[in-house]
Formats: C-alpha cells, structure tokens, sequence
C-alpha cells in the first residue's frame, strides 16, 4: 500500500506535466497560425498593388507604341508621296529623251546622205579635172610638191637656221644664266698656290752640315723621309724630289726646322722627321675638316677627310687639287639648287671626285675608278659613287648629280689660267680638232682659232648645199666629243660660200 501510493503520485505528476505541455503547444499553434495569416493577407495586398501598377505601366507602354507607330505610318506616306512624284518625273524625262534620241538618229542618217553626195559629186569634179588638165591625182600631187619643194627650199632652210638659232639662244641663255650666277657667287683665286719643293739656303756653310761627314746626314735625311735631296744641282737651293707629295711635305718641315736649328745630326734628323710627320698629319686632318666644313658636307668618313686634306700637297697642271674640288663644291651645290638636284649628293660627290688622286702614286689605275671604289669602300652613297666614277666619262653619267660634277670639273680646269698646258700639248690639239673637221667630205679648209675654242670649217659650196652644212655642223660637233677630251665648250663654224667672178675685157 505504501508502494501503490507513491506510484498513484507519480503518475498523477507526469499526467499534470503532459497536460501542461499540451496546452503550451496549443496556443503556441494558434498564435503561428495568425500570424501566417496576417503574412499572407499582407503578401495578396502587395501583389494586387504590383499588378495594378505592371497593368499601368503596360497601358502606358502600348499607348505610346501606338503614337510612335502613327508618327512611323505618317512619314512612310509622305516617303511613298516623293517617290511616286519623282517617278513620276523621271517618266517624263526618259520620254523627252526617247524623242530626242529619235530626231539625232535621223538627223544622223541626213548628215550621212548629205556625205555621200557630196563625196559623188567631189568625185565627179575629179575625174573632170583629170581630163581637163591631162594628169592623175598622184601625178598631179607629185609635180605640186616638186613646185612647192623648189619654191620653199631657201625659205625652209632659213626657217631652220632661225629655229635652230632661237633655241639654242633659250637654251644658252638658260644655262648661261645658271652657270654665271654660281660663278658670280663662287669668287676665288684662279690659279692655285703649287707646292713648293725647292727651299733657299742660307749659306754654303748650312749646306756642307746638311750633307754631313762622308754623306751621313743627307743619307740620313733621304732614308728617314724617303725623299730624294738634291743640294748640287741648283746654287743655294736645296731640291725635293718625290712621287708622294706627303713625304715631299715632311721633307720640307724637317728640313727647315733643322736649318733653323743648327744641329744637323742623325740624331736631330729622326726627331725632326718624326716631328714633321706629327705636324702634317695634323694639318692633313685640318685641311680635310676644313674643306668639308667650308662647303657645307657632314657625315664624310674620317679616312675621306684624311685622304682629302692630301690634296692639299697635290696639284694637277699647276692647279691645287684641294681648292680645286672646294670650288667645284660651291658651284655644284649653286648649280643644284638652280635645277632641282640633290644637293648633298652634288656637293659631296664634287668634293671628293678627285680623292683617288691622293693614292694614286701607290695604287696603279685612273684615279676616278680608284675615287669611287674608295668612296664604295667606305660607306658613301650610291649616288655619290656613280658621281666620281663617271666624272671622266670612264663610265656613262646617269643622274643629274654625276652630270653636275662633269659640268663643274670642266667650268673650273677651263677657267683662264687655271691650269698650265705646255705648248706641245697645245699644238697636238689644235692639229687633232683640224684633223677631225677635214676627214668630213666637201671640206675645202679647217682653222682651229681662238686657243682651241672655236674651228672654222670652209666648205665647197659645189658639194654642200645649206641644208647639208647645217647636218656638217653637228656631225663635226658630234665626232669632237666622242674623240677628244677637251674642257669647256668648242664652236663649230661651218661657212659656205658662193663667189661669182667674171672679167669684162
């Protein structure tokens, strides 16, 4: 019984608990349940307000798509109205150009009719004329030309003359213009400085130091210098002799330092020539920059500059080659600026034509092929090459620029006086330019005048009519250019003439 009681309890607890928990959860179900309610009222709500506003904003929409396509409807009817009016139009015109089209079509065939008679009767009116006069069309127009041919022959021939004549006048006038203005701005002395190779003693005393006991000295001298010394030859001057005008130059350096000196020994000789040679370098590398820089060149190798201050110890006929090529410079640059040439190239390429000069008493060939491959070697243009190998005409000139420098050697080796010439020469000229014009047929005479610039032809006036002389003229010219080399400019004079000689007795 006291077991049973505590159990009853027990159970009566756990009955209470589970009721107590039951009614928890049954309110706590009834709660959720309105709030979900509340949730989904207020869910429909939002829903029917975004509906309603979707709903407008389509009506909107449509309403405006509407109106855009009314616009649209508008414009395309008002396209369509243009179109219909222009076809319209070209209608119009394609008819006015069908009747046109139809009036020059006849036209046509009435201009062709019109044609062929007149062709008939042009026709008819030669065969009567052919009649009349006895003579075929080609009869008649073969004697028409012999008429006319004989009536014409001296007006032609003076219409040639005077043609010729005004053209070679614009012609000469043009290059005459450009020349004398780069000429006139070009002013530099004519004949150049010739090195000297002959230095004045001051005593005979000065001259036995200078050959030395047994020699020595002027041995010493000649082997250091490799110069030859001569002191006997000419009194009281002390001759140079050499190929290379460098050591001719050295030479004379060493040479006047140990006379200023006193000390001749070969001691004082080694230190005097090594002394030069410093000296001249020097100046060698001046003369070269210099040059350049005068004429306006940049960008000339340092082995070109050296070899071109050379020329300075180097003359050509008595010439400077050095202020030689400085003058062509100035006039090439002038010449191809007046003609629309490439001036660096002309300037350049005139500059250095001549370099091969400055080697050629070691290299063996012409020194315009030794110039060019020099210039080739060295990393020069191909323009300013094909300048220096052609400027002796070795090689034909094919750029204005290689012409340019032709033209510009000649202008300053022509000029008076540039150049010595020595009398045989001369006279071995003026026969070759006589020789030339008598080896032409109906030469009568040839006089070359006025130092070579000008030959006088006297024709037989029998065997050349004026016509003929006029062909002479340039076949003369033409045979002197191919055959000679001269500077400047020849005139070629062909004269005839006629003399009607009768004696009254």
């Amino acid at each position: 019984m006291e077991i049973i009681i505590p159990i009853i309890a027990a159970v009566v607890g756990i009955g209470g608990g589970a009721g107590a928990v039951f009614a928890y959860n049954k309110r706590n179900e009834n709660g959720g349940k309105n709030k979900a309610d509340d949730l989904v009222r207020k869910a429909k709500n939002e829903a029917q307000d975004i509906v309603s506003k979707a709903r407008k904003e389509a009506a909107d929409i449509a309403e405006k798509s509407k109106s855009d396509e009314d616009e649209r409807r508008k414009e395309w009817r008002k396209t369509e109205n243009r179109l219909s009016e222009r076809e319209t139009l070209l209608d119009g015109k394609l008819d006015q150009i069908e009747k046109k089209s139809e009036r020059l079509v006849k036209q046509e065939k009435e201009i062709e009719d019109l044609k062929t008679e007149i062709r008939d009767i042009r026709t008819k009116q030669q065969e009567k004329l052919e009649k009349i006069a006895g003579l075929t069309k080609a009869e008649a127009k073969d004697k028409l030309m012999a008429m006319t041919e004989r009536d014409i022959k001296e007006d032609l021939t003076k219409l040639v003359v005077k043609e010729q004549k005004e053209i070679k006048r614009d012609i000469d006038e043009t290059a005459q213009s450009i020349l004398v203005t780069a000429m006139e701005r070009m002013s530099s002395e004519v004949t150049a400085d010739r090195t000297i190779t002959a230095l004045k003693l001051p005593d005979d005393e000065m001259k036995g130091r200078i050959i030395g006991k047994e020699g020595r000295n002027i041995q010493a001298l000649q082997r250091a210098t490799g110069v030859d010394i001569m002191v006997d030859d000419t009194p009281g001057m002390v001759v140079l002799s050499s190929f290379d005008p460098i050591r001719r130059q050295v030479a004379r350096y060493a040479l006047e330092r140990l006379m200023k000196d006193g000390r001749i020994n070969p001691t004082s000789i080694e230190e005097a020539v090594a002394k030069a040679e410093r000296e001249i370098d020097k100046e060698v590398m001046r003369a070269g920059e210099d040059a350049a820089r005068e004429v306006g060149v940049v960008g000339i190798p340092h082995e070109m500059l050296h070899l071109l201050g050379e020329l300075k110890f180097r003359t050509s006929y008595g010439q400077n080659v050095l202020l030689h090529s400085i003058e062509m410079a100035h006039i090439a640059g002038m010449i191809a600026e007046e003609i629309g040439a490439d001036k660096r190239v002309a300037k350049t390429a005139t500059l250095l034509h001549d370099i091969g000069k400055a080697v050629t008493h070691k290299i063996e060939g012409k020194h315009a092929e030794i110039g060019a491959e020099l210039a080739k070697k060295y990393g020069l243009p191909d323009d300013v090459v094909h300048a220096i190998a052609a400027h002796h005409d070795d090689i034909e000139p094919t750029t204005p620029e290689a012409i340019i420098v032709k033209i510009c050697d000649a202008l300053s080796a022509a000029r008076p006086g540039a150049r010595n010439i020595s009398a045989e020469n001369f006279a071995e000229r003026m026969r070759d330019l006589e020789n030339i014009a008598t080896s032409f047929p109906g030469i009568d005479k040839a006089y070359a005048i006025s130092a070579g610039r000008e030959i006088r032809v006297v024709v037989e006036p029998k065997q050349v009519d004026d016509l003929t002389a006029l062909k002479l003229a340039r076949d003369i010219a033409d045979k002197i250019e191919a055959t000679m080399s001269y500077p400047g400019v020849i005139k070629v004079n062909v004269i005839r003439e006629t003399r009607a000689i009768e004696y009254a007795k």
